[in-house]
């Protein structure tokens, strides 16, 4: 068990967690078939999930299609492309 800091906490020191980082992504057809990550290029070999969120209507609006990908590497990955901004972002977890 951890004891209590007695610490308050502070709004100023919070960072929000898993922030979305910009990566490269080559699109055939619509869908993703590779990353670009840091100059270094994966082949998507496999599309294993896909979801879209639409949300926030009323203030800044959100529209995003996820994917959930295995690389040619074995790594898996979940990309999004942010629809408003035209770019694509990996979602750590």
């Amino acid at each position: 068990m951890v004891t209590h800091s007695r610490a308050s906490s502070r709004s100023d020191q919070l960072r929000p967690l898993n922030r979305p980082r910009p990566v490269g992504v080559m699109v055939e057809d619509g869908l993703p078939i590779a990353m670009i990550d840091g100059g270094h290029r994966a082949r998507i070999e496999r599309i294993q999930d896909t979801w879209c969120i639409d949300d926030e209507w009323w203030r800044d609006p959100i529209a995003r299609r996820y994917y959930r990908v295995r690389l040619e590497t074995g790594t898996i990955r979940t990309l999004y492309e942010d629809r408003f901004q035209d770019a694509w972002f990996e979602q750590g977890y």
